[in-house]
Formats: structure tokens, C-alpha cells, sequence
């Protein structure tokens, strides 16, 4: 081997021996042991899955390891009737439901929950997260424990010595008190956090396998309580014997009080307190700076930490590594989130434009594909070939671009949950801006299908330009303000449109009546001096009617940019409540804006709903005098569906995967090719990197380089 192949060698090496998360697979020092930094980061990247996990799919994952502690329970108590409750003979199997939990990858309180607690120790998840998390898994435990319990007592699994011996097992921890009981619990609490910390540092499944198996032997064998354990077995008591819910020694309401409580108490302090934290400060600083993670500068204030969503964000996305390399660096750059590369055009077209004002411009367009829900994108094939359609059918929106003189990346994502992978893509990669369009395609109706729009758009990651395109010109813009951030952002856009095509700028502001008008003409002449527009005509209209001003303003106009209202853009164009019926009461395209607000936590924790400044006063109608909740006319909506019905070879919208590239995906998810072969025997996209199971993101680097020295190799022609 040449010295000069060793560096290339070594980045290969780095790279294999990083899992896809981007933690290591591998010690640094030491091929088979982890530092206590690295293993730190290994258990980072699994709670970040965890946590970024749905409510169904915890709850049914706890709910599989509740029934996999009921055979814990069934073994301990079988081996119990079956060696005359021989001291060690009788326990040798009660690991093996412990087992089942790691092995199928379930969660279990205690156990994969205490991963999602280093996330909340760096304020990468805030407090009502963790709890969330907790909750939901508990009750998944809980449902399965008690339904093991009335399988284990109605079902005739128990016969003879065996029911006797279970009712010994189970009655117990009733005759311990509270006090010995947290501890004992606590001392469970450390052996189970204790098997976390140790199954990450683990390089192999048989050594994993062995720790686990002693892990939880101890347990019985040191006379300690799990919780979920310890509920089934005062189910199976009233279950089984038929204990009274109360007034007892031994009922229902003593077990789970006096019982399972301080038990759930003691597992829970014992394994965060006695292990989580004790581990976490054995680590360095430098324990997520040395991996794909930032560091301090991503994670939640104080107030986002303890209250969560109600005080801004309430996580903060993992950074993957090649997103970070791919954007560190660049200069202004503009995020196109598109559906149909065949019809999507102008908006990357008026991106390129307002990149192409900085010397460093970039595009980044992304084609978002909405799986369906039948489409399995864990393995990556089917992404992998939904990608690879996709990258050759961006090859005109590329061209487009470079003619802009601006530098151009382009990546696809496949995901059944489209419109928030958006969202997070661009939490990842932070652009300046996202620019894209408005209309029913598949992107808008999975956001109105998906999670609670307001989580998404509770603290806009960047600037938000919505466009809804009628034959773009940007010729001759109005700009209706009142003032406010999102007006302001209106008027940079009119600004670089201005310079970098000769615009002709109008500024509009509607006056209640003529006596405001010598008021309303100050406003805009000060507003215009401010944001640079001292060549705009200026124009009061005191008819008192805002939206009635902007039609008879717009008469002449080719692009209207009206700023947010202030209860915000994103969620209102969601849930159809956005009432501004001018939108599609004008001949000319409409550029909606939206700046990323900064609500105060009392705001954020009392307030209504409303945006800390009032942005545009008077331009959003009365509701009950709308005639729609849509921002398109219905003319529009049915030419867009002939469109959409020509890209993608038919007309159902439920149907194949839509406009990939003008391929639809066949039966099993696969793309055709535009000769009707299947896409699969293709070479996968350059950079693909499967985040979660539902979805696949892919960046084309090798098919933009060979764009831009297509554009180079044309340009110097042209000289």
C-alpha cells in the first residue's frame, strides 16, 4: 500500500466504522472497547430515534414488552412449582423475557426508556418530551402486563402447584414495606440502567446477550422489584383470586399503592439518578462535539427545556453528518421544496432570481414524494430507486438555475410523512429561506393528514415564501403594508427583484378614510426609505377596505407579495382558515411571506395564539364574509388536476407514487422508467441516507457536479 493511499484508506475506514446515525461502531483506541464518550454518543443516536418515534408505535412497542414480562412472570413461577422453589433453579429462566424486550427491540420502562433521558441532560429534548415519552410507555407496559395477567388466569396456563406458586410470587411485595421496597427498586433501577450503558458499550450480540442474562438474574436472586413485573403480578392476583379493590391488606388499591408505586418510583430514581447521571458526568465536553453534533449552539434555551413546545421547540433534530458537511459553509442558499419537476419550474425559476443577488447564491431543490402508507422504506430499495428517477427528472429545474448564474444541489425524500420531513430537512440543513408553492398536491394534503401543523410551525426554522404561481412575471410588483416583519420581508424580495430584473415596485397602504390620508402617505414614505424601495411608487388608498384596495391596486400588476397575517401563514394554508379571498380575487401571481416570529415564553405559555407584532391589520376579511377558505380559484384547482393527471400518466390522486421524475411507482414501489423498465438494476443515488423507517432522503452530488460543468463548459463557449 502506497502512502498515498493510506488517507484515502483511512476516510473510507472513518466512514464504515460510523453507523448511518452517525455514532461509532467502533472505539477510537481501541477497535473493541468504547470510551465512555463514545458510548455516550451510541446511546445519543438510539434516543434520538426513540423520541422522534409516534405515539402509536411507542405505545404498541410497550405494549409487546408487557406481554413479553408475562413470560418472565409464567417461567419464574413454572420453575418456581417445578424445583420445589429451589433458590437459584427456580430464577435460571427469568431473564428470558428481558431478553425477548432487547433482542425484538421493544421498549420497556426502565430499560430503552433511559436513553431518551442523555437526550434531555444536553437539552437536545426538554423535560415534557422525556415525560411523554415515559408516559406513553408505561401505559403500553401496563396494557400488555395486564392482559399476560388475564391470559396467565383465565387461559389455563397455570394448573395445579403452579397457580399456588404464582399467588405465592405475587402476594410477595405486599408484605414489604414502602420504604425497603423504593430501595430495593432503586437498587433494580441501577442494574437495568447499569445494562443500557453496558449493551451500547457491547461490541458484539454474544457478550450483549450474556450481560443481559446476568443482569436481570439478579433481580430475583437479590430479592428486587420491576415495575412492570410487579404490576402484572397484582393483576394476576385480582384476576385469579379475586381480590377486592379496596379495604383489604391485599386488594387492588394496596397493590398499586403500596406496591407498584414506590416500586415505579425506586426503578425510575434508581436508574436516572444512581446511573444515568453518574455516567453522563463521567463523559467529557467534548463527548457530542467529537460525533455529527454541534454542540451548545443546537440545543434548547431553559425555558424551551422545562416547558417544552409551550416556549418554542421542544427537540432538537440530530444533525446527520453529511447533511452537515454538504451545507457547512455555503453562502445565501434558498430551500425548493417541489412535487413535479415537470410543472415546478417557475419556483425554482424565482429562487434562482433571489439567490442569484448574493455572490454566493445557492438552490437547493427538493423533491418531496409522499410513500404510500403500503411502501416499506426501512431497507432503502424502494426510496433508492424513487430517488434515482427523481434525480434525472430534476435535470431541467438544474438548468433552470445555473442560467441564474447560482450554484445548484439537489436531493429527493421519500417519506410517509412528507410535509413534516420538509419541515425537518430544513431544521437540518438551515437555509436562509424556503420558497414553495401552493396548491392540493400531494405535499399540502399529507400536511393536513399528518401530526398538529402548529408543532411544526410553532418557531419557523428560516424565512417562508409560499408562491402561488398564475404565469409568473415579476415585472411589476405590489406590495400592500402596514408594517411588521413578514412586510419587511416582502420588501427585501421586491428590493432583489428590483435589482436583478428592473422591477417596478408599487407600495400600497389602506387608510380608514380621506382625513388619514396626509397620515398614511408619511407611513409609506418613511416604510419605503427604510427598506430601500425609495423608487416605489407610492400609493394611499383611503376607501377603508383592504382587500377591495388591493384588487383595484393590482389591476395592473403581475406579482402581489402580501405579508403573513399575525396569527401566521403556514397553519392557516393547512387547515383552509386562511380567509383572504384578494388571493384569488387578482389576475397576478401571489407571493405570501412569512419571518420567523419571537413570541415571549408568557406569549408562547398564555397568550392566544396571536403573533407578538400585528403584522397586517385590515388585510385579512371578516370569516363570515369569505367565500372560501381556499387561496385558489376553483378553475385553478381543476387545471391543475388535468396537470397533474398528464405528469403523472393518470388521473388518481391516491393512486402510484406521483411525479417522480414523470414516472409513477408501480405495484411493489418501484419506479418506471419513462421506457417502462423498472428502475431497480440503476446505481443508487450518490449520498443516500435513510433517517427513520419512513423515510428516505438521497442528495444527487454526482449528477449537480456534472450540471454545473455542463453550465461552466456553456458558459465559456458563449465568450
Amino acid at each position: 500500500m502506497t502512502d498515498s493511499q493510506q488517507p484515502d484508506d483511512d476516510s473510507m475506514r472513518e466512514v464504515v466504522e460510523r453507523s448511518r446515525s452517525g455514532a461509532p461502531a467502533v472505539g477510537e483506541a481501541v477497535r473493541d472497547r468504547f470510551s465512555s464518550d463514545e458510548v455516550f454518543q451510541r446511546i445519543i443516536a438510539a434516543a434520538d430515534e426513540e423520541v422522534t418515534s409516534g405515539s402509536r408505535e411507542l405505545f404498541f412497542s410497550g405494549l409487546a414488552a408487557g406481554l413479553a414480562i408475562t413470560i418472565t412472570f409464567m417461567l419464574y413461577a413454572s420453575l418456581t412449582a417445578a424445583t420445589d422453589s429451589h433458590p437459584i433453579l427456580s430464577v435460571l429462566l427469568y431473564p428470558l423475557g428481558f431478553i425477548y424486550i432487547i433482542i425484538g427491540g421493544y421498549q420497556l420502562y426502565t430499560e430503552n426508556t433511559l436513553p431518551p433521558v442523555a437526550l434531555t441532560l444536553e437539552r437536545l429534548a426538554s423535560l415534557p418530551t422525556l415525560l411523554r415519552h415515559w408516559s406513553i410507555v408505561l401505559a403500553g407496559n401496563f396494557v400488555g402486563g395486564a392482559i399476560g395477567a388475564l391470559v396467565l388466569s383465565y387461559g389455563g396456563v397455570f394448573t395445579g402447584e403452579t397457580v399456588d406458586a404464582a399467588r405465592y410470587i405475587s402476594q410477595g411485595g405486599f408484605a414489604v414495606d414502602f420504604v425497603p421496597l423504593f430501595f430495593k427498586a432503586a437498587m433494580a433501577g441501577l442494574i437495568v440502567a447499569g445494562v443500557v450503558w453496558v449493551g451500547f458499550a457491547s461490541t458484539d450480540s454474544v457478550s450483549r446477550m450474556l450481560v443481559v442474562y446476568l443482569a436481570f438474574l439478579a433481580i430475583p436472586l437479590g430479592d428486587l422489584f420491576h415495575v412492570v413485573v410487579s404490576f402484572t403480578e397484582v393483576l394476576f392476583l385480582f384476576f385469579e383470586d379475586g381480590i377486592p379493590l379496596y379495604g383489604a391488606e391485599i386488594s387492588l388499591l394496596a397493590g398499586l399503592v403500596g406496591f407498584v408505586l414506590p416500586v415505579l418510583l425506586g426503578n425510575t430514581i434508581g436508574g436516572v439518578v444512581l446511573v444515568t447521571l453518574v455516567n453522563y458526568f463521567q463523559t467529557s465536553e467534548e463527548r457530542l462535539e467529537e460525533a455529527r453534533f454541534e454542540g451548545m449552539s443546537r440545543r434548547l434555551t431553559v425555558p424551551e427545556w422545562v416547558f417544552g413546545r409551550a416556549a418554542g421547540r421542544s427537540y432538537v433534530p440530530i444533525l446527520d453528518a453529511t447533511e452537515a458537511t454538504l451545507f457547512a459553509g455555503e453562502g445565501y442558499r434558498i430551500m425548493v421544496p417541489i412535487t413535479n419537476p415537470r410543472t415546478d419550474g417557475p419556483i425554482v425559476e424565482l429562487a434562482a432570481r433571489l439567490a442569484s443577488s448574493h455572490e454566493d447564491g445557492v438552490v437547493h431543490i427538493v423533491h418531496v414524494v409522499q410513500a404510500p402508507e403500503r411502501m416499506s422504506l426501512s431497507s432503502g430499495d424502494a426510496g433508492r430507486r424513487i430517488a434515482d428517477v427523481s434525480a434525472e427528472g430534476m435535470g431541467n429545474l438544474r438548468s433552470t438555475a445555473a442560467d441564474y448564474d447560482v450554484d445548484v444541489s439537489t436531493s429527493t425524500v421519500v417519506s410517509h410523512r412528507s410535509f413534516e420531513e420538509m419541515f425537518n430537512m430544513a431544521r437540518r440543513t438551515r437555509p436562509d429561506a424556503v420558497l414553495m408553492g401552493w396548491g392540493d398536491d400531494q405535499l399540502w394534503s399529507a400536511a393536513r393528514a399528518e401530526r398538529p401543523i402548529d408543532e411544526l410551525t410553532n418557531q419557523l426554522p428560516c424565512d417562508f415564501l409560499i408562491l402561488n404561481e398564475h404565469e409568473l412575471d415579476t415585472s411589476r410588483i405590489l406590495i400592500p403594508t402596514s408594517g411588521g416583519p413578514d412586510s419587511a420581508l416582502s420588501a427585501e424580495v421586491a428590493r432583489v427583484l428590483a435589482e436583478t430584473t428592473g422591477a417596478e415596485v408599487t407600495l400600497l397602504h389602506v387608510v380608514d378614510d380621506p382625513s388619514d390620508r396626509a397620515r398614511g402617505e408619511a407611513f409609506l414614505a418613511g416604510w419605503a426609505d427604510e427598506h430601500g424601495l425609495d423608487d416605489a411608487e407610492l400609493v394611499v388608498d383611503d376607501g377603508g377596505d383592504v382587500e377591495d384596495g388591493i384588487c383595484r391596486a393590482a389591476a395592473d400588476k403581475t406579482l402581489v407579495i402580501i405579508g403573513a397575517t399575525e396569527k401566521g401563514l403556514l397553519s392557516r394554508l393547512v387547515s383552509n382558515s386562511l380567509h383572504l379571498d384578494v388571493i384569488h380575487d387578482v389576475d397576478a401571481s401571489v407571493l405570501l411571506t412569512e419571518r420567523p416570529s419571537s413570541r415571549s415564553l408568557r406569549e408562547r405559555l398564555f397568550g392566544s395564539g396571536r403573533r407578538a407584532t400585528d403584522l397586517s391589520p385590515g388585510v385579512e376579511r371578516d370569516p363570515e364574509r369569505s367565500a372560501g377558505t381556499d387561496v385558489r380559484s376553483i378553475e385553478d384547482h381543476e387545471a391543475d388536476a388535468g396537470d397533474h393527471a398528464d405528469a403523472t400518466g393518470n388521473g388518481e390522486a391516491d393512486g402510484a407514487l406521483a411525479d417522480v421524475g414523470g414516472a409513477s411507482a408501480d405495484a411493489d414501489g418501484a419506479p418506471a422508467d419513462a421506457d417502462g423498465t423498472s428502475a431497480a438494476d440503476d446505481d443508487g443515488p450518490e449520498d443516500e441516507q435513510p433517517h427513520l423507517d419512513d423515510t428516505f432522503v438521497a442528495d444527487h452530488d454526482a449528477a449537480d457536479e456534472e450540471a454545473a460543468e455542463e453550465a461552466d463548459a456553456e458558459r465559456d463557449g458563449d465568450r
